[in-house]
């Protein structure tokens, strides 16, 4: 069992950064792919990013690749999603995700642990 919450979301300018956080607690966490999706209003669910249990590999949603980076510490239980450049089409809750096993997915079904999510704004 892995539970998530995220942290970090807020109102910004249009090429503004932000910073978000997801805080795991559960032992399975360190040996679990983890994956970053946002919701707009009205709008399904949408991948954005995700890594290997390790961290070394990592996928990007073409619409984010070249400004958001991700990251985690699996000592500290901590995953990170690092955006630049934020664009007011980045608008959206953002959530982490983890799953039972340790290879990534850019589906969201494959993902069994979800966070509450944390809210991003970009103003134009």
């Amino acid at each position: 069992q892995v539970q998530l919450v995220e942290s970090g979301g807020g109102l910004v300018q249009a090429g503004g950064s932000l910073r978000l956080s997801c805080a795991a607690s559960g032992r399975s966490f360190s040996s679990s792919a983890l994956g970053w999706f946002r919701q707009a209003p009205g709008k399904d669910h949408e991948f954005v990013a995700a890594s290997t249990w390790t961290g070394t590999n990592t996928i990007y949603a073409d619409s984010v690749k070249g400004r958001f980076t991700m990251s985690r510490d699996n000592g500290k239980n901590m995953g990170f999603l690092q955006m630049n450049s934020l664009e007011p089409e980045d608008t959206a809750v953002y959530f982490c995700a983890a799953r039972r096993n340790g290879n990534y997915s850019y589906r969201r079904y494959d993902y069994a642990y979800w966070g509450q999510g944390t809210q991003v704004t970009v103003s134009s």
